[in-house]
């Protein structure tokens, strides 16, 4: 099983829908919340920026490699399967 490294911002609409979806994802899968799942806020990880670079949050990573960036204009069905795919593969 691999661990998620994930990035998100304070005030996010669209980490406000990746914890959501996770939360929604959780109940459909119960062998999810068996992954390691590791948030850090955007504000306070410039040290780990360096190694994990991106543009919008939320992202999420294995190791130093990016599975799940979201997108300006993303829609809430689209973040869950995004997040749903990285799941999968964590498993």
């Amino acid at each position: 099983m691999k661990a998620i490294t994930a990035f998100y911002m304070q005030g996010c609409p669209y980490c406000a829908n990746a914890r959501k979806a996770i939360e929604e994802l959780y109940v459909e899968n119960p062998k999810y919340k068996d992954i390691p799942l590791t948030w850090h806020d955007d504000a306070t990880a410039a040290e780990l920026y360096k190694t994990h670079p991106y543009n919008y949050v939320p992202c999420m990573w294995f190791d130093t490699d990016l599975q799940y960036e979201a997108k300006p204009g993303e829609t809430y069905d689209q973040t869950k399967a995004f997040i749903k795919a990285v799941f999968d593969k964590a498993l």
